[in-house]
C-alpha cells in the first residue's frame, strides 16, 4: 500500500505526452473513448448541479423553514462548496482519472479511506439519480394534466403525488439509460441540449419573474414575514446544500475528455460559479414575484406556484417543459457519473462482480454494465418507497449527507498533507494551482464548512424527515443510513481485501 506522499511524488510532468500516456502513469489503459471537449465537460457538471430543476424541487422546503431569509443559506453554502471546488480543480489537474473522488482520496491517503470515499460516493450518486428523477413530478403535471397518472394531488408530499413521482421518475431514468446506450457522444449531445434549455429557460424565467414583481429586493431581509428560529433557519439550508454539489462530475469523465488536466478544472469552477449566480437570482426573483408570502402556497408548491401565478397558457407550459428537459439532463449526468465511479472501483477489483462491472461496450466504448447496474438500483430504490410522501425529503437529505461525507474524505487528507508541508497536487501545478498559502486557507475553509454542513443536514429533525410522524426511523434516517452504509461497506471492503491479498 502506497502512502499519500508516495502516490503524489510518483506522477511525472505531463506537458508533452499524449492522453493515453498520461493515463498510463496511473496504471490504466485507455479503454474509454475521448470525445468530450470543454463545453461537454462544463455541461456534465452544470447538468448535475442543475439549479433550475433542483430549486424547483426544493424551494418550498427552504421557504417553509426559513421564510424569505432562507435566501442567505445560498451564499453561506456556496462559500464552503466553492472552496471544495477549488481543491477539486487542483486534484483534477493532477489526477485526471475516472472515479475522481475515489481516486483522489486513495492517492492522498490510503486504499482503505479511498475505498470508503468511493463507496459513499457511489451510494450518494445512485440515490441522487432517484432523487432528481422525482423532480419531474414538480413540473410535468403542469405541462399536461395527463402526466398525473395517479390521483389528483400533484404535490410530492402527498400520497398520490409521491406515487406518481415514482412512475415519472422511473420513466425518466429509463429514457436516460437508452440515451447512455448510444455512446458518450450521444450522451454529451443530450446533456448539451439540456444545458442550453436550462440556461435559456433560466434567462426567460428571470425576465418573467423580474417583470412581475410584487415587492423589491429587500424581501430577502425578511419581507415582513416573522423571522424563523435559528434551528428552523438551519433546516432551510437543505435546499442550498442539496443543489450545490455534483460539480465534481466533470472530473468523473476525465478519461473521456480531451486534455482533461486543462479542461476539467475550468469546468468544475465555471459550472459552480454559473450555478451560484443564476440560482441566487432565481431565488430572489421568486420571492419578489410571489403573489403572497404568507398564504402558505410558497411553502407548499414553491417556484411552481409563483410561475403559474405570473404566466398563463402556452408560455407557462413552455417554461415548465424546459425545466423538465433540464431534469432529464441532470438525471443523465448523474447516472453517467455514478457509472464511472462504479467502473473505476471495479477496475481496481474493489467491488463484488468487478470483472463483470468493468465490461466496456465494443461499439460505444462506454461502461454499459455499470450503467445498467446504476439504472436497476436507482429504479429499485424508487419503488421500495412507492407512495410514501416522506421519500422526497429522505432521499434529498441522505444523498447530501453521503456525498458531503465522501467529499470530506478527500479534502481532509488533502489538508493534512498541506499541514505536513507536502504538496498534494504536485503533478498538476502547471495547469491549476492555488499556491501554498492560498491553498492551505481554501482547504481549511472547505473542511470546516463541510463538517458543519454535514452535521447540519444529518441532524435528526422530525419536521424535515417525517413531517407526518408516520415512521419513527425516518426521524433519524440519515444517521441510520450512514451506520448501515458503513457496516455494509466494511463487509464488502474486507471481503474484497481478502480476495486481493
Amino acid at each position: 500500500m502506497m502512502s499519500g506522499s508516495q502516490n503524489i511524488s510518483s506522477v511525472k510532468s505531463v506537458s508533452d505526452i499524449s492522453n493515453a500516456e498520461d493515463l498510463a502513469q496511473f496504471g490504466y489503459g485507455q479503454e474509454l473513448r475521448r470525445e468530450l471537449g470543454p463545453f461537454a465537460s462544463f455541461a456534465s457538471g452544470f447538468s448535475f448541479v442543475s439549479i433550475l430543476s433542483t430549486i424547483f424541487e426544493l424551494f418550498a422546503t427552504g421557504y417553509g423553514f426559513g421564510g424569505p431569509l432562507f435566501f442567505w443559506t445560498w451564499p453561506i453554502v456556496f462559500i464552503g462548496q466553492f472552496s471544495t471546488a477549488l481543491c477539486f480543480a487542483e486534484l483534477a489537474a493532477s489526477y485526471p482519472v475516472a472515479g475522481a473522488v475515489y481516486q483522489w482520496s486513495r492517492r492522498l491517503s490510503n486504499d482503505s479511506i479511498g475505498w470508503f470515499a468511493g463507496w459513499f460516493m457511489l451510494i450518494g450518486y445512485i440515490m441522487s439519480v432517484a432523487a432528481i428523477a422525482i423532480a419531474m413530478q414538480s413540473v410535468l403535471p403542469s405541462v399536461w394534466s395527463g402526466f398525473q397518472i395517479i390521483g389528483g394531488d400533484t404535490a410530492v408530499g402527498s400520497p398520490t403525488g409521491a406515487a406518481n413521482a415514482v412512475i415519472l421518475g422511473t420513466a425518466t431514468i429509463f429514457i436516460c439509460s437508452l440515451i447512455s446506450s448510444l455512446g458518450v457522444r450521444a450522451t454529451a449531445t443530450a446533456t448539451a441540449i439540456g444545458v442550453y434549455c436550462e440556461i435559456i429557460g433560466l434567462v426567460i424565467l428571470l425576465v418573467v419573474l423580474f417583470t412581475h414583481t410584487s415587492r423589491g429586493p429587500s424581501v430577502v431581509m425578511g419581507g415582513g414575514v416573522p423571522a424563523p428560529t435559528f434551528w428552523s433557519f438551519l433546516s432551510s439550508t437543505l435546499m442550498a446544500a442539496y443543489v450545490m454539489y455534483g460539480f465534481d462530475s466533470a472530473a468523473e469523465l476525465s478519461e473521456e475528455t480531451n486534455n482533461p488536466r486543462r479542461t476539467t478544472p475550468k469546468a468544475i469552477i465555471q459550472c459552480l460559479l454559473v450555478s451560484f449566480f443564476g440560482g441566487a437570482l432565481m431565488v430572489m426573483a421568486a420571492l419578489m414575484a410571489a403573489p403572497s408570502l404568507t398564504d402558505g402556497n410558497l411553502a407548499k408548491d414553491g417556484v411552481s406556484y409563483v410561475l403559474a401565478s405570473v404566466t398563463s397558457g402556452f408560455a407557462g407550459h413552455i417554461l415548465f417543459a424546459m425545466v423538465a428537459i433540464s431534469i432529464l439532463s441532470a438525471t443523465l449526468a448523474i447516472q453517467n457519473a455514478a457509472a464511472r465511479v462504479m467502473f473505476s472501483m471495479a477496475r481496481d477489483n474493489r467491488l463484488p462482480l468487478s470483472s463483470f462491472l468493468t465490461r466496456v461496450s465494443a461499439r460505444t466504448a462506454t461502461p454499459w454494465i455499470a450503467t445498467l447496474a446504476v439504472t436497476v438500483m436507482a429504479i429499485s430504490l424508487l419503488w421500495v418507497s412507492y407512495g410514501d410522501p416522506a421519500i422526497f425529503s429522505a432521499l434529498c437529505s441522505v444523498t447530501t449527507v453521503t456525498i458531503y461525507f465522501a467529499y470530506l474524505l478527500v479534502t481532509l487528507p488533502m489538508l493534512i498533507l498541506r499541514i505536513k508541508g507536502i504538496n498534494p497536487v504536485s503533478g498538476g501545478m502547471e495547469y491549476f494551482y492555488l499556491g501554498r498559502r492560498k491553498g492551505l486557507f481554501v482547504n481549511i475553509v472547505s473542511v470546516v464548512i463541510g463538517i458543519i454542513l454535514l452535521v447540519n443536514v444529518a441532524w435528526p429533525r422530525l419536521s424535515v424527515f417525517d413531517p407526518g410522524n408516520t415512521h419513527w426511523y425516518l426521524h433519524y434516517f440519515p444517521i441510520i443510513f450512514m451506520f448501515f452504509g458503513s457496516v455494509s461497506g466494511f463487509i464488502v471492503y474486507k471481503y474484497k481485501h481478502k480476495q486481493n491479498i
